[in-house]
């Protein structure tokens, strides 16, 4: 890597790499020297930039849930528009077809990061609790909307659609579910909540 290269450059180029690892090899082969050798830069950029491995990882974490407020922002401004199933089928997609799975299960591998992380975000598994307020926030304003029944349990029915969604794109090595199974699962929990006429 050059010298000079500007600080977000190369916290981008470190976090593409280690996602990229995450994504082939899995939490147990995330190592510094994993990462940079990706990157295709010396160890020492990683240290330069980071005070150390957990202080990246943490700072890849934090950086994948601020995707995750702009992915909230731009599903709530599609509320009444489309139909609410449609907008969750592509919501939950977009949200696992990404490195959010593996993430969620890099946190849960590294006892170091997930301390850190609790620092800031005591209760909840992070990433996963701010796909849950995603979800929520969506349903509600469209319950305000009268296309989620007045009575719908919101903070119930996130979690579960998180809960699915996450277990329907786990399996790492295996094809990731295709757009019929997500929306199964999503028409499944919450179908009985919908006062909207189904998409044809």
């Amino acid at each position: 890597m050059p010298t000079g290269v500007a600080l977000r450059d190369a916290r981008e180029q470190l976090f593409d790499a280690a996602e990229r690892v995450l994504l082939r090899d899995g939490p147990s082969a995330l190592t510094s020297r994993a990462v940079t050798t990706e990157a295709g830069c010396a160890k020492g950029v990683l240290h330069r930039h980071f005070a150390d491995f957990d202080a990246f990882l943490a700072e890849l974490v934090l950086d994948r849930i601020a995707r995750i407020d702009d992915q909230a922002a731009a599903l709530r401004e599609a509320a009444g528009t489309g139909t609410v199933a449609d907008n969750l089928t592509g919501a939950l997609s977009d949200l696992f077809e990404s490195v959010a799975v593996a993430i969620v299960s890099l946190i849960t591998f590294r006892d170091d990061l997930r301390a850190r992380l609790r620092q800031d975000r005591p209760t909840g598994v992070p990433l996963l609790a701010e796909a849950t307020a995603m979800i929520a926030a969506y349903l509600t304003a469209e319950r305000d909307l009268g296309r989620v029944a007045a009575d719908a349990d919101v903070d119930t029915l996130a979690p579960t659609l998180i809960g699915a969604g996450h277990l329907l794109f786990a399996d790492r090595h295996g094809a990731p579910p295709g757009a019929g199974a997500v929306r199964k699962a999503v028409t499944t929990v919450v179908g009985g909540v919908l006062r909207e006429p189904p998409s044809a």
